[in-house]
């Protein structure tokens, strides 16, 4: 058992108790039946920063021998742990500093400002987070600040293991526990919690398809910086994991599961129009690894983590996009209209099922309107729509691409 710095997770709980909302375990009807399960959501989304990640924050924050934290603390994030550091500062009256990558959304950091109150300054530095972290580490260093890391410190990790505690006292026979996994932050701590109170509980962690780090690590050995990210789900996209975090998670977790960023944006959709739930990426990635897991959890009674909230609603079409793509239901194609008249009145007419819709269509060459290669986005009602649409294609002698089959002319076209 992972024991090596005797955590003790109560005395982090009553540490926290009068900033940390005790956030519900709601038992989810629908997902229960679909499943054939008990299927319980712990809500960190309906945390007072949107997310966990105030519990790790305050709880480093708070242990901060005072001679030490007068020259005050440092962060380097553009969300999540932003915030939580930011609500730390005003509630112990501690100056912050937070270096944020200038491409941040403005969303991002009126509400960083917002929990800060007064006690922070943004610094907003580099094209990308490593850039901005190299700052802000710079920037410790020079003042004689502490800096107070997103995941890798045994205070953090402590803080986030309050989030298991908070699952067993609400439903102590909890059989399976699915949770996402960034840094490994929440895995290590809530997973040493839920392993050290029932050693038969089942831990299943979550990655990004896109952002594999703890995969990558646990097949390594140990971690390792991955050269490329996918950060769409960015408050779980990380390129290494933390040294603290990965024995531990090696350890406590039963298993890793790799979702796809598609998926996770279905998932996310599915929660807010079935259950009115905001997820971020990184918070419906528990939940969006119940199909991959359904026969090993079916009858148990079994815990998601949706571990945050905080999604801009401006992200909302790109999520229904990729949902789209990754069901099946939306295909790009580079069309070339033969040359004669009523072309495009036949692909209309004739090409297109009942049920399908053409969602964006553009001339790639403005010049040649009448006979150049067109952009042409269609919505299907079903995936099965595909093969028919293709086949009407060639029996009307459209030469079509399919883009959605070329990642590299996708990315540049769409």
């Amino acid at each position: 058992m992972p024991n090596n710095f005797n955590f003790d997770f109560l005395a982090a709980v009553d540490r926290i108790k009068n900033v940390v909302k005790h956030t519900p375990l709601q038992y989810n009807a629908r997902l229960s039946e679909k499943y054939a399960c008990e299927v319980y959501l712990k809500r960190e989304d309906l945390q007072l920063v949107r997310s966990y990640k105030l519990r790790g924050a305050y709880n480093m924050i708070s242990q901060i021998p005072a001679a030490q934290i007068k020259n005050g603390i440092v962060c380097a994030s553009a969300g999540n742990h932003a915030q939580g550091v930011a609500y730390s500062c005003q509630e112990l009256k501690i100056k912050g500093t937070i270096f944020m990558p200038e491409i941040t959304p403005k969303q991002k950091i009126s509400q960083t400002t917002l929990f800060g109150n007064g006690w922070i300054d943004i610094v907003l530095v580099g094209d990308t987070f490593d850039d901005c972290l190299a700052e802000a580490l710079r920037f410790t260093a020079e003042n004689k600040m502490t800096f107070v890391p997103p995941f890798d410190n045994y205070h953090v990790i402590e803080g986030q293991g309050t989030v298991g505690v908070e699952v067993l006292e609400d439903l102590p026979d909890a059989e399976v526990i699915i949770m996402p996994i960034g840094g490994g932050g929440l895995a290590s701590g809530a997973g040493t919690y839920f392993r050290q109170t029932n050693p038969q509980i089942v831990l299943i962690g979550v990655e990004p398809e896109g952002a594999p780090s703890m995969d990558a690590a646990f097949k390594a050995g140990r971690p390792i910086k991955l050269d490329q990210i996918n950060r769409f789900i960015d408050g779980a996209a990380v390129k290494s994991v933390g040294l603290l975090t990965y024995p531990i998670c090696r350890e406590v977790l039963d298993e890793i599961l790799l979702i796809p960023e598609g998926k996770v944006c279905t998932t996310i959709l599915k929660l807010y129009n079935e259950e009115a739930i905001v997820a971020e990426p990184a918070g419906a990635l528990a939940v969006a690894a119940l199909d991959l897991c359904a026969a090993q959890i079916k009858g148990k009674k079994v815990v998601c983590i949706v571990s945050g909230g905080n999604n801009d609603i401006e992200r909302m079409q790109e999520i229904k996009e990729k949902s789209l793509l990754f069901e099946g239901l939306k295909h790009y194609f580079i069309v070339r209209f033969p040359q004669r008249p009523g072309a495009l009145k036949l692909f209309v007419n004739e090409v297109l099922g009942p049920h399908d819709d053409i969602t964006r269509f553009e001339f790639i060459k403005k010049t040649e309107r009448e006979s150049g290669p067109a952009l042409v986005g269609i919505e299907l009602k079903s995936p099965e729509d595909y093969t028919s649409l293709v086949a009407r294609m060639k029996d009307f002698k459209f030469d079509v691409i399919e883009i959605n089959q070329d990642q590299t002319l996708f990315e540049y076209l769409v």
